[in-house]
Order: C-alpha cells, then sequence, then structure tokens
C-alpha cells in the first residue's frame, strides 16, 4: 500500500518537473536553420536563426609557447615535488617519453593516473623573473559557453593574466587578473564574479581567489563564464531566453564571450612564502596537467555545423551566405546588405535571409539615338520579358514589389497569358 503510494506520488512528481522544466526550443538552441512547412502557395521553406553546438574546443586549437624553450627536459633537470617542496630527485628528461612533460599533455585525456602534464622548467636563473605565455589559437572565431579550466600540477601561481584576442593574436586585452595579492600585484583592489552585477559583468577584475600556492586541493583556476550568463539567464542558467536577448541587443556583451585566441601569462610560480628560498630553486616552477575550453564557432546565427578540415574550422553556411564566419552574401544573393542572424524573436530568431540579386536594367532610349521606332518597340517589349525571367527565381512578397514598381511587366504578363490561351483555342 505505501509503496504503491509512494510511486504515485514519485510518478506525479516527475510528470510536474517535466512540465516545469523548459524545453530546448523555449530555452533557444537555435539548433535548426530551416524546415519545410506548409502554405496556401503550397510547401515552402521556413528559416530561423540557427548556431553550432556548443563542444570542447581544445581538439581544434594550436598550442606556441614562449620563450620556445621553456619547456623542461632539454637539458634534463631535477625537480622538486609538489607534496614535498624538499624532496627534489624528481626527473624532467625530454628525451625519454616517461620523463618528458610536452606541451600537448595539456590537452590529453585526463582519465589515467598518474596525471600527464605539461612542465616548464625550474627557476634556476632567479632572480630573473620566471615568465611563460601559453597561447591557444583557433584560427576562427569562437563563442565561449562554459567557464575556463586550467588545472596545475604544480602550486598555482602567485600572478598571472587571462587574455583574449578578436583579431588572431595581433592585439590583446586583458579577461582576468589572478594574484596571491592583487593591489600588490596588479594595483586592482581584489574581487570576484560575485562582487559584479548586470551593470558591471563587463568589468575586468583581479582575484585572489585562485592564488593560494600550495594548499591542499588548490590545483584549479576558473574563468567563470556561467556565473557571468546567470546574472540573465539565473542561477541555474533556466532563463535562457532573457541571456539570448541581451546578447542580440548588446554587442559588446557578445564580443565578450568571443575569441580568436587565448594566452595564459604566468608571471610568478607559486612560492608559498614572501621570500624565495635560493637554496631549493628546483622547487619552483609552472606545470599544468589540463586546460578546458567549451564553445561553438561564431557562424554569425547562420550555420549549425561548423567542420574541421585541413586544420581550419569553418562553418558550413545557410541563408546564402559564406566565409569562414558567414560574413557575407554568396555571389548573386547581394538582394540586400548582409547582416547577422537575429535571436530575436526568441524562439526562432530570425534569419535575415538574402534573395538573389536583381540586376535593373533600365534603358534610357533617348541616350540611344534610337533613330528606328522599332527597335523602341524592341526594348519596350524584350525588357519586361528580362524582368519577369529574373521574377521566376524570387518570392511571391518580392514579385509584388517589383510588379508595383515597374507596372508594364505586369501588364506584359496577363497580356502574354491572354495570347496563349487564344493559340491553345
Amino acid at each position: 500500500m505505501y509503496l504503491s503510494r509512494f510511486l504515485s506520488i514519485h510518478a506525479l512528481w516527475v510528470t510536474v518537473s517535466s512540465v516545469l522544466q523548459p524545453s530546448p526550443l523555449v530555452w533557444g538552441h537555435y539548433d535548426v536553420c530551416k524546415t519545410q512547412i506548409y502554405t496556401e502557395e503550397g510547401k515552402v521553406w521556413d528559416y530561423m536563426a540557427c548556431q553550432p553546438e556548443s563542444t570542447d574546443m581544445t581538439k581544434y586549437l594550436k598550442v606556441k609557447l614562449d620563450p620556445p624553450d621553456i619547456t623542461c627536459g632539454d637539458p634534463p633537470e631535477t625537480f622538486c615535488a609538489m607534496g614535498n617542496p624538499y624532496m627534489c630527485n624528481n626527473e624532467c628528461d625530454a628525451s625519454t617519453p616517461e620523463l618528458a612533460h610536452p606541451p600537448e599533455l595539456m590537452f590529453d585525456f585526463e582519465g589515467r593516473h598518474p596525471s600527464t602534464f605539461w612542465q616548464s622548467a625550474t627557476w634556476k636563473e632567479y632572480p630573473k623573473p620566471l615568465q611563460v605565455n601559453i597561447t591557444l589559437s583557433w584560427s576562427k572565431t569562437i563563442e565561449l559557453t562554459d567557464n575556463i579550466v586550467i588545472t596545475f600540477e604544480s602550486g598555482r601561481p602567485d600572478q598571472m593574466i587571462l587574455e583574449k584576442s578578436l583579431d588572431y593574436g595581433r592585439t590583446w586585452q586583458p579577461y582576468q587578473y589572478y594574484a596571491t595579492d592583487c593591489l600588490d600585484a596588479f594595483h586592482m583592489d581584489p574581487k570576484s564574479v560575485k562582487d559584479l552585477s548586470q551593470h558591471t559583468v563587463l568589468e575586468i577584475i583581479c582575484t585572489e581567489e585562485y592564488s593560494t600556492g600550495y594548499t591542499t586541493n588548490s590545483k584549479i583556476i576558473h574563468f567563470e563564464i556561467k556565473d557571468r550568463f546567470a546574472f540573465f539567464a539565473g542561477p541555474r542558467l533556466r532563463n535562457m531566453a532573457s541571456l539570448y536577448g541581451q546578447l542580440d541587443t548588446t554587442k559588446k556583451l557578445r564580443d565578450f564571450f568571443t575569441v580568436t585566441d587565448l594566452r595564459i601569462r604566468l608571471l610568478r610560480p607559486a612560492v608559498g612564502e614572501i621570500f624565495v628560498d635560493e637554496l631549493h630553486l628546483a622547487r619552483y616552477f609552472y606545470a599544468i596537467s589540463d586546460i578546458k575550453v567549451r564553445g561553438r564557432c561564431k557562424c554569425n546565427l547562420h550555420a549549425t555545423v561548423c567542420v574541421y578540415d585541413n586544420s581550419k574550422l569553418t562553418c558550413e553556411c545557410e541563408h546564402n551566405t559564406t566565409g569562414p564566419d558567414c560574413g557575407k552574401c554568396k555571389k548573386n544573393y547581394q538582394g540586400r546588405p548582409w547582416s547577422p542572424g537575429s535571436y530575436l524573436p526568441i524562439p526562432k530568431g530570425t534569419a535575415n535571409t538574402y534573395p538573389p540579386k536583381f540586376n535593373r536594367i533600365w534603358p534610357n532610349i533617348s541616350s540611344l539615338e534610337v533613330s528606328n521606332p522599332k527597335q523602341v518597340n524592341f526594348f519596350a517589349e524584350t525588357f519586361p520579358v528580362y524582368l519577369l525571367y529574373q521574377l521566376m527565381f524570387m518570392s511571391t512578397s518580392i514579385k509584388r514589389n517589383l510588379l508595383s514598381v515597374c507596372p508594364e511587366s505586369s501588364n506584359y504578363f496577363l497580356t502574354s497569358n491572354v495570347r496563349r490561351k487564344k493559340k491553345r483555342k
């Protein structure tokens, strides 16, 4: 009896929960570019805004280190263990696979133990700064959809800057500063994302939350994308319609989450104390086991598929657009100026499709110095024919607009139909 009641209550709860949960369509995932619908004129295409699914973008990046020879192991060297910074008998040797720590180990599968990781040379040249730039490049504009997560196998750095580029690495701007002491390192007051709001979401902050050296369980650094989304979509990101509406109407907000490159600037390794221990410099280095970057190709809401071919990402464009980002009209489809798709109105958005270009030819008969009246009649009759030929490839609404501009074409069309009917009789 009690079991049956429990199952009934559970079934009711599942039903109510499924109703209350927003469906993907309400969320506005925009995963379809067009669908066929039936109208009075028959089956036609209904176009809508669309975008690729979010995915792991580290599969498509190229990584570059500066200085290029900063990776440990050439020549081989010893370094101190993470758990015991005074046990300095671990070895890094680039010529031995089991002891090597190349950059690609920041992006491999981390499902086995012990973790694989990239590691820098130690701080043996102290007091010269031990600084490393790690640049991640996609050669394509991408939109970030989840937190950037960096997992360290060394202590998290005392000072670090995460930077972004929107022009393929030509110029850079900071995303976030990280330090054990923001005021001392960057002359900034410490903040966290929780201190921001809808009005200050684009503010560049310095946080002390992720720079705590050798403490237990302190391997991870975040750049909080979802927390910023939550200012518009709510704590559990259930009101995605609100977020998409803001992204559609606020270009600076959308650009904030858009990158072509990311750069991790490691400025000072984890020291753990006020002073550097010059007798044990092998304990100071950088080591990263994993970097997570989730996002999607930016296709300006004109594609759902982004292909990776010949080490290059390209949108498979719809809506008569073309280009790596679907950033221009196809040839012969410049019926109006190009523009991106729109998330609004929710949930389908606006596709902003592009009709065929109509090359209007309005012959100026007086400028042709025509002496034979028959030639004038030739132009008068052939131009409507040309116009009707163009109309064959245009939508009904465009046809109506053009025929209202050029009524003689409509007359020609009607009289031509009458002539055909007479011939059939």
